[in-house]
C-alpha cells in the first residue's frame, strides 16, 4: 500500500496543491526527502506563476498527475546542504527553476544541455529517482540536487527575479542558440506576456531593434514608453502588417494560443528566423510556400541548461532587467490563476511565499 504525501518523507512540508482538473487549488500536506548528500535544502520566498501552472492544474496538455503543487520559478534561502554540496552555504539566496534532475551522464547532459536530457526531472508534476513525487513552489520549502540550484546574483530582486527562471531563460536562451543577438537587427516579438516582454528587455540590452507583434492595440504605450521597444505593430491593421513585410531578421513567438504563422513568416526578411516558444495546446499549421522562397527557419527551443541558466541571471544582473510583476498572497491564487486565463496580469504574477503561506 503506498503511503500518503505526508507520510513519504521525513520532512513535513505545507503548500497549495490541484487535485482535479477544474484546477482550484487549496492547502496541501505532504512532505519532502531527508537532504542528502549533494542536495541543498531551501525556505522557499517568492515563487512566479507561469502560464505552465494553469496548464498542469487544470490538465490542458493531458499529462497532469494529481495532486499537483506547480511552480517552477522559485527564489529562496539555503537553509541546509549536504556534505558533498560546494557551490553553496546556509543563507545564500538561490533559485530553483523548471528541472532538478537529469540522468547527468547522456550527450545532453555532458554539453550543460540537461533540459533536453531522456530523463529530466521537473520541479513538479513528475517523479524522482526514488518514484516519489515531485511538489513545486507552492509551497514552504524544497529539497533540490546542488547540480540543478542557481546561484542569485545580489543585486537581482527575489520578487522581479523568480520570472526569470522560467520565463527569462525560455526567451535568452533561442536568442542565443539562434544567433539573435548582433546589435543593430531587427527583433520582433509576438506575444506581450510574461515571455514576450522579457524578451523586449533582453533585446534591448543585446542592442536589437525590437517591434512589438500584438492582437492588442492598447498595449501600445505600455510597448513602447515602459519597456522601451522601438515600434508596435498590431496584427489586425492591414497596413501597417503590408509596410512592415521582409523587415525583420528575427522573430521570438510567444503567444500561448493558437494562431496562424503565415504573418509572422512574412514579415522576415530572406534568411528570416521564427523561433517558437508559446506552447499552444493545439498543433498550429505551417506553410511551407514562405519557408522554401525566402530560405528562412522555423524553430523552438524549451528553457535552458543550469550552465546557460545561470548565465542569463548573471546578465540580467548586468543589465538591469527583472519581470514586470503583481506580487500576491498565496491564498489569491484562485483569482489569479482566473485572471490568468484572461492574460489579465502585466506581467507575472509572483507569490510571496514566505510571508503568506501559513497552516
Amino acid at each position: 500500500m503506498s503511503k500518503s504525501p505526508d507520510q513519504e518523507h521525513p520532512h513535513k512540508a505545507f503548500g497549495w496543491a490541484a487535485r482535479d482538473k477544474s484546477g482550484l487549488l487549496s492547502p496541501f500536506h505532504f512532505s519532502r526527502r531527508e537532504n542528502g548528500d549533494e542536495d541543498v535544502t531551501i525556505k522557499i520566498l517568492f515563487c512566479g506563476v507561469c502560464h505552465s501552472d494553469l496548464h498542469v492544474a487544470k490538465n490542458e496538455w493531458g499529462f497532469t498527475n494529481y495532486p499537483v503543487v506547480p511552480g517552477h520559478e522559485i527564489v529562496g534561502t539555503v537553509m541546509k546542504v549536504g556534505s558533498s554540496v560546494k557551490k553553496f552555504n546556509v543563507g545564500e539566496r538561490v533559485g530553483v527553476g523548471v528541472i532538478v534532475g537529469s540522468c547527468k551522464k547522456c550527450e545532453s547532459c555532458q554539453q550543460d544541455l540537461e533540459n533536453y536530457c531522456p530523463q529530466t526531472i521537473f520541479t513538479y508534476n513528475s517523479h524522482y529517482i526514488d518514484g516519489t513525487k515531485n511538489y513545486g513552489g507552492y509551497s514552504d520549502m524544497i529539497v533540490v540536487d546542488e547540480r540543478f540550484v542557481l546561484r542569485f546574483p545580489d543585486n537581482l530582486p527575489s520578487e522581479g527575479g523568480a520570472p526569470l527562471l522560467c520565463a527569462g531563460i525560455t526567451v535568452y536562451s533561442p536568442m542565443k542558440y539562434y544567433g539573435m543577438t548582433e546589435p543593430g537587427k531587427h527583433l520582433g516579438v509576438a506575444g506581450l506576456g510574461g515571455l514576450g516582454h522579457v524578451a523586449v528587455k533582453m533585446g534591448k540590452a543585446f542592442g536589437l531593434k525590437v517591434t512589438v507583434i500584438s492582437s492588442s492595440p492598447k498595449k501600445e504605450a505600455e510597448a513602447i514608453e515602459r519597456l522601451g521597444a522601438d515600434s508596435f505593430l498590431v496584427t489586425s491593421d492591414r497596413t501597417k502588417m503590408k509596410a512592415a513585410l521582409g523587415t525583420m531578421d528575427y522573430i521570438i513567438d510567444t503567444v500561448s494560443a493558437v494562431h496562424p504563422l503565415f504573418p509572422l513568416l512574412s514579415l522576415l526578411k530572406l534568411n528570416g528566423k521564427l523561433v517558437t516558444v508559446g506552447l499552444p495546446d493545439k498543433p498550429l499549421e505551417l506553410p511551407i510556400f514562405p519557408l522554401v522562397l525566402g530560405r528562412k527557419l522555423v524553430g523552438g527551443s524549451d528553457i535552458g541548461g543550469m550552465k546557460e541558466t545561470q548565465e542569463m541571471l548573471d546578465f540580467c544582473a548586468k543589465h538591469g532587467i527583472t519581470a514586470d510583476v503583481e506580487v500576491i498572497r498565496m491564498d489569491y491564487i484562485g483569482t489569479a490563476m482566473e485572471r490568468l486565463a484572461k492574460s489579465d496580469v502585466r506581467y507575472r504574477f509572483v507569490i510571496d511565499v514566505a510571508s503568506s503561506l501559513s497552516q
